[in-house]
């Protein structure tokens, strides 16, 4: 008599793949809903699955999401891990990982499109935000030890800063900044990203200097 292994939960009860459905799911979704009210379990409904076949694919609703707009997840995974050394120098840090990202074109091409129809979509602008939020905001924030209120302002200054030079430098292409070498712009940004985490930056103007 054959004995069939066991499957574990969430595992496809047949061999049909159903992740193709589920990122179609989670796209309407997201874009209906926005990321703060979709649900694992309500994309799983749109897809006619159970949602621990979700789990079992992807994983949390921020794995989900990141699957469904291509979003480099190994990038994202990382700039939260950034934080787990010394503070200090978590400005720097960010700054290379984050343009190392968008030197390779097929990594910032999604990222860049959702930028782009962020900015002429307000459905697509609220989607972003909350992810944006919930991602990397709220993590860098958990780190700086002050009240939340200042952590988060902290914390979305230090993204803002980044966002604002990906438009400048890889969308609008705007010269000098476009041509300028990666270390360059860590010496000159990293600095600037740090006194926002350090709540310093009324006092940097010296630190970007040539």
């Amino acid at each position: 008599m054959t004995v069939s292994a066991a499957r574990g939960p969430g595992r496809p009860t047949d061999d049909v793949d159903r992740r193709a459905d589920i990122l179609a799911a989670a796209r309407r979704e997201f874009a209906d809903r926005g990321f703060d009210q979709a649900s694992v379990r309500g994309i799983a409904r749109a897809a006619g699955v159970d949602p621990a076949l979700v789990h079992h694919y992807f994983g949390s609703k921020q794995d989900v999401f990141v699957a469904a707009v291509q979003f480099p997840a190994d990038a994202l995974r990382i700039v939260q891990g950034l934080f787990d050394g010394d503070l200090a120098e978590v400005g720097s840090r960010l700054v290379r990982h984050f343009l190392g990202v968008y030197e390779h074109a097929v990594q910032r091409e999604p990222v860049l499109a959702l930028l782009r129809s962020a900015m002429g979509q307000e459905s697509v602008a609220t989607m972003m935000r909350e992810f944006v939020t919930a991602a990397l905001i709220g993590p860098a924030a958990s780190h700086l030890g002050v009240p939340q209120a200042e952590a988060r302002l902290r914390a979305e200054l230090a993204i803002a800063q980044l966002i604002g030079v990906a438009m400048l430098r890889y969308v609008l292409k705007a010269e000098p900044l476009a041509s300028a070498s990666v270390d360059e712009l860590v010496r000159r940004l990293g600095p600037v990203v740090q006194a926002h985490f350090d709540g310093t930056a009324s006092h940097i103007s010296h630190l970007a200097a040539p």
